[in-house]
C-alpha cells in the first residue's frame, strides 16, 4: 500500500478533530471518520474509523471499565465510487478493575457494523447478498468487486442465508401450494459418503398464493432431494398441521407420486392438474399419431420432403395462431394421403383440449373439459384413446381447474426459469446445500428487512 495502515492508525490516533460530513457519506453508525487513503497500487480505499470516547460499563458487573488502548480490525466493506473498500476500525479495548468480576477485558462490539470475528460489515454482507438476489451476481464476481476472494465473500453471507432459511415464520400464510421436480446436476450419482452429490433429481415446493392485490406471485419454499410422493409427503408432514390446514389448493404435474402425497398430507386441499402439462400431453399424443403414420407409410423416420414431417412444428402450434400460408401447407400435407387423416383427426382433438383452458369463462371450459373426457377415451386413434384414459384418471384434478380461478403451476415453473440462470451464473455446483440456500434466496423464499 501507498501508507501502512499502521501509519494511518498513528495518524489516526493523534487527530481528534471530526468531520460529520465524511461521517454521513461513509454512514457506519457511531463510528467516525478519522482518515482516508487511496492505494494506487491496487486500487483499494482505506477508511480509518473509530468510535469517541465515552464512558464503557463492563457487560458483566456494569462497573465502568478503563481504556486499555485500541485495536486496528481490518473489514472489508460494500464498493464506493467504483471502488473496493477497506474499513480499518480502531476498537476501543476495556479493562474491568472490579476484582469479583470475572470478566478482566473486553473489546468494543457493535454488531450492526460487523459480527465480532466477521471478515466483511454487516453492510458489505447485505449489499451482497442483494447483488446475488436482485442482480443475479456471481460469488465470484461480488468477490472481485469487494477486493476479496470467493471464500471470504461465501463464508460471511452463509450464516446470515441460513438463518432465514431456519426461520419457521416463513412458512405461514401459504394458501396455494406448488411442486415441482428439477435436475440440480448432471454428473454420475453417487452417495455424498462416496464423494458424490447425491440423487440428481430435487423437488420443490412453491408458495403461489395471491398478494393482496389477488396479483400471482411464486415464492420457492424448499428444495429436498429426490423426486417421489414421500419426499413430498415427508416435507408436508414436518410443516406441521397448521401449515398442512392453511393449504386449499395443490397444484402438480400429473405424477402420481405427488398426488398420493397431496391425498396423504393435504386431505382439505383442491389438487389441481397443471394447465401445461396438459396440454403438453395433448401435443405429444399428436406428434406420436404423426411418428407412427409416418413409419407405416414410408417405413422410415420423416425425412425433409415426407409431408408429414414438413408439418411437424405446425401440428405444435395453436389453430388460432396459423397465418394463412401455414393453414395452407397443413392442408396440403394432409390431403396428400388419405391416410394423413389421422394426424388431423388427432391434431383437432388436442385443440378441443386447448380451447377447454382458452374459454373466456370457466363454466365454457368446464362444459368443454367434460366433453373431452367422455368422447376420448372412446376414440379410435390409440394415442388420442391412452391421452382419454390418462384424463380420466385425473378427471377430479383436471377439472378442478375450472373451480378454483384456473389455479395453475406456472409459478413453479417460473421459480424453475430463475433456478435455471443461476446454475448457469455460476456454472454449476458441487454442494447441493449451498446450492439450496442460493435458490432460496433468488427464488424469494427467504425474507428479512435488509432484503429488497
Amino acid at each position: 500500500m501507498s501508507e501502512p495502515t499502521a501509519h494511518i492508525a498513528a495518524r489516526c490516533h493523534r487527530d481528534t478533530r471530526y468531520c460529520s460530513r465524511c461521517d454521513l457519506l461513509v454512514g457506519l453508525g457511531e463510528l467516525r471518520v478519522t482518515a482516508v487513503e487511496y492505494d494506487h497500487d491496487v486500487g483499494l480505499l482505506v477508511v480509518g474509523v473509530e468510535s469517541p470516547r465515552t464512558p464503557m460499563g463492563c457487560p458483566s458487573c456494569g462497573v465502568i471499565a478503563h481504556s486499555h488502548g485500541r485495536s486496528d480490525v481490518t473489514l472489508v466493506d460494500a464498493p464506493c465510487f467504483d471502488r473496493p473498500v477497506q474499513v480499518v476500525w480502531r476498537k476501543r479495548i476495556w479493562r474491568c478493575q472490579e476484582a469479583a468480576c470475572p470478566r478482566k477485558a473486553f473489546t468494543e462490539q457493535d454488531e450492526d457494523i460487523a459480527r465480532p470475528r466477521a471478515l466483511l460489515t454487516t453492510r458489505a454482507c447485505w449489499w451482497a447478498i442483494n447483488q446475488i438476489r436482485r442482480e443475479h451476481g456471481s460469488i465470484s464476481g461480488i468477490a472481485r468487486q469487494l477486493g476479496t476472494t470467493w471464500n471470504t465473500v461465501w463464508s460471511s453471507i452463509r450464516p446470515l442465508l441460513q438463518e432465514m432459511a431456519d426461520d419457521e415464520d416463513r412458512f405461514a400464510g401459504v394458501t396455494r401450494l406448488g411442486v415441482d421436480e428439477h435436475v440440480w446436476h448432471h454428473v454420475s450419482e453417487f452417495p455424498i459418503a462416496e464423494g458424490g452429490r447425491g440423487p440428481k433429481q430435487l423437488t420443490g415446493m412453491v408458495d403461489l398464493t395471491p398478494d393482496v392485490d389477488g396479483k400471482p406471485r411464486a415464492r420457492l419454499l424448499d428444495l429436498v432431494p429426490g423426486r417421489s410422493g414421500k419426499v413430498y409427503s415427508d416435507w408436508l408432514a414436518e410443516r406441521g398441521q397448521e401449515f398442512r390446514d392453511g393449504v386449499v389448493v395443490a397444484t402438480l404435474d400429473p405424477f402420481h407420486g405427488y398426488k398420493n402425497a397431496i391425498d396423504d398430507q393435504l386431505e382439505d386441499a383442491v389438487a389441481v392438474l397443471d394447465a401445461f402439462h396438459v396440454v403438453k400431453l395433448g401435443t405429444q399424443a399428436v406428434d406420436e399419431v404423426r411418428r407412427r403414420v409416418q413409419q407405416e407409410i414410408h417405413g422410415h423416420r420423416g425425412r425433409k420432403n415426407d409431408p408429414l414431417y414438413g408439418i411437424r412444428t405446425i401440428l405444435r402450434c395453436g389453430q388460432e395462431k396459423l397465418t394463412d400460408r401455414q393453414r395452407a401447407r397443413l392442408d396440403r400435407a394432409i390431403a396428400a394421403d388419405e391416410r394423413h387423416d389421422e394426424v388431423l383427426v388427432a391434431w383437432l382433438c388436442t385443440q378441443q383440449l386447448r380451447s377447454a383452458y382458452q374459454a373466456k369463462s370457466t363454466v365454457e371450459g368446464r362444459r368443454i373439459a367434460e366433453k373431452i373426457l367422455a368422447s376420448l377415451p372412446t376414440c379410435p386413434i390409440p394415442e388420442i384413446r391412452r391421452l382419454g384414459k390418462t384424463l380420466k384418471q385425473w378427471r377430479a384434478a383436471f377439472l378442478a381447474y375450472f373451480d378454483t380461478s384456473r389455479a395453475n403451476n406456472g409459478g413453479t415453473e417460473a421459480i424453475n426459469g430463475l433456478i435455471e440462470l443461476h446454475r448457469r451464473v455460476a456454472r454449476g455446483f458441487r454442494n447441493r446445500e449451498h446450492y439450496r440456500l442460493r435458490m432460496l434466496l433468488i427464488g424469494g423464499g427467504l425474507t428479512h428487512p435488509h432484503l429488497r
